[in-house]
C-alpha cells in the first residue's frame, strides 16, 4: 500500500467517524459535558474508539491487499486476530474474546487478594472491573526485558469474560490482522501448544513468531483466578 493509498483510507474513514473532539473537545470550542471529567479528549472512550476504528479498518484492509496479490485463490477463509505483546512474547486473541482496546488506566489492588493473577481492579467509565495479569495466567517470564525501539504505547484489553468484562494489561498493541486459516490450522497441528499454556498454536507472521491463544481455556482461566 502506497502513502497515497494510506492517505485515501484515513481519509474515508474518518468521513464516517464524528470527530467531536475537533468540534466540542479540546480542539473545539470546548463545550463537551465529558470534558469536565476527561480532562483531555483522548482520555474519553469516543476518542479510543475512534482511533482503534481508524487503525483496524486500516490493518484489515492492508491484510486484505496483501491477500490477493500473488494469488490465483478468490475465496480464503481467514479468522481475526488481535496482536499484542507481553514482554518479549507476541500472542494472538481471536476478535471474537474482545470487546475493546483502552488506554492504560490506573490499577487499585485490592485486600486479601485470592488470586496471583488478580491484579486488582480498573475504572473503566465509571464501572470498577477486575484485572487480571496475562503473564501469571500464561507462566510467562515477568522479567524479560522489555523491546525496545520506537513509539510503545501499553494499552489494556476488555475482555468477554463468561462472568463479565475483565481488564488485561498488555505492553504493546501491533492491530488486528486477518490470518488465512490454513495457517492457524498448520500451527495447530504442530504440536507445540501442548508445550506452552493455553495455547492452539505458534505460527510465523511478519517476522514474528506469533503464540496463538485457545481463547475458551483463557476465558475458562480467568473465570476461575476470579472465584
Amino acid at each position: 500500500m502506497s502513502a497515497s493509498d494510506t492517505l485515501n483510507v484515513t481519509h474515508e474513514d474518518a468521513r464516517a467517524i464524528d470527530d467531536c473532539w475537533n468540534r466540542i473537545g479540546i480542539h473545539g470550542d470546548k463545550t463537551c459535558p465529558l470534558l469536565d471529567e476527561h480532562i483531555h479528549c483522548r482520555n474519553c472512550s469516543v476518542y479510543s474508539a475512534a482511533a482503534t476504528r481508524l487503525l483496524d479498518r486500516y490493518s484489515l484492509q492492508q491484510d486484505q491487499r496483501e491477500a490477493v496479490v500473488g494469488k490465483v485463490e478468490i475465496d480464503v477463509k481467514t479468522r481475526s486476530l488481535l496482536m499484542f505483546r507481553l514482554g518479549e512474547e507476541w500472542l494472538g486473541l481471536a476478535t471474537r474474546s474482545l470487546v475493546e482496546v483502552a488506554p492504560l488506566q490506573a490499577i487499585h489492588s485490592l485486600p486479601h487478594q485470592r488470586s496471583r493473577a488478580l491484579l486488582g481492579v480498573a475504572n473503566v467509565r465509571g464501572a470498577l472491573v477486575a484485572c487480571l495479569s496475562l503473564v501469571e495466567l500464561l507462566d510467562l517470564d515477568g522479567s524479560a526485558a522489555p523491546v525496545s525501539g520506537g513509539r510503545v504505547m501499553p494499552r489494556m484489553l476488555i475482555i468477554g469474560a463468561h462472568g463479565g468484562p475483565v481488564v488485561v494489561p498488555v505492553d504493546e498493541v501491533d492491530g488486528i490482522h486477518a490470518i488465512d486459516e490454513r495457517i492457524l490450522d498448520a500451527a495447530s497441528q504442530s504440536g507445540v501448544q501442548a508445550s506452552a499454556k493455553y495455547t492452539r498454536g505458534v505460527l510465523q507472521y511478519r517476522g514474528r513468531s506469533l503464540r496463538w491463544l485457545d481463547e475458551e481455556q483463557l476465558l475458562s482461566a480467568v473465570t476461575r483466578s476470579l472465584t
